[in-house]
């Protein structure tokens, strides 16, 4: 059913993109994920992940473990006893660290996730505020994922928000994609004039 209603929805937007053009509609399409990779530096956002995943993450496990054993060793130890309502905060406390390491792995991943969008956001804040001046400049009505149509059509390359965005932002382009823009849109540089022949004397 899923796979349906993606194909539907691709559908769709092809068939929007063929009729967009007598229709009071403009549809663009976008890619984050290449738009971003255009950005100069954004390459060390992967050493930088890779300093917090060894120099936080690695250490804050050791030190849960490392409490988790301390912990576990006085309840053993000292329960019997303890007052009821310390055996229980104790008790508590043990569940939660001891959930916490075996569930480690996903704990981390989310901690990855949010040092990520963390190191990515001001990337992400120039981009998307030069994606709103486009689509209100050009005036679109509709802005899609280019992975959403891309298996299914091949739009208008002049629609493709991403390179207008990678151009307002200054950002270096393939050549290839700045070659194709300038065939599409009609901008290639003119055949150099000859130059005049200076005039004859006499």
């Amino acid at each position: 059913m899923k796979k349906f209603l993606l194909v539907c929805v691709a559908f769709a937007a092809v068939t929007l993109f063929s009729n967009s053009a007598s229709a009071q509609v403009k549809i663009g399409y976008f890619d984050e994920q290449a738009a971003l990779s255009l950005f100069p530096g954004i390459a060390k956002i992967d050493t930088l992940l890779n300093s917090y995943r060894l120099d936080s993450l690695q250490e804050e496990y050791k030190y849960n473990v490392a409490d988790f054993q301390r912990r576990d060793s006085i309840f053993k130890k000292d329960s019997a006893t303890m007052p009821a309502k310390a055996r229980e905060l104790a008790t508590r406390e043990l569940l939660q660290l001891r959930y916490k390491l075996v569930n480690w792995q996903e704990y981390s991943q989310q901690m990855e996730q949010a040092k990520y969008e963390e190191l990515v956001g001001p990337f992400r804040q120039r981009l998307y505020t030069a994606v709103q001046e486009i689509i209100a400049e050009q005036k679109y009505t509709i802005v899609l994922k280019s992975d959403v149509i891309s298996p299914y059509g091949t739009p208008n390359l002049l629609d493709n928000i991403t390179i207008r965005a990678a151009q307002k932002l200054k950002l270096a382009l393939p050549k290839e994609i700045e070659d194709a823009w300038k065939a599409a849109s009609g901008s290639g540089s003119a055949p150099a004039k000859p130059a005049a022949k200076p005039a004859g004397k006499g």
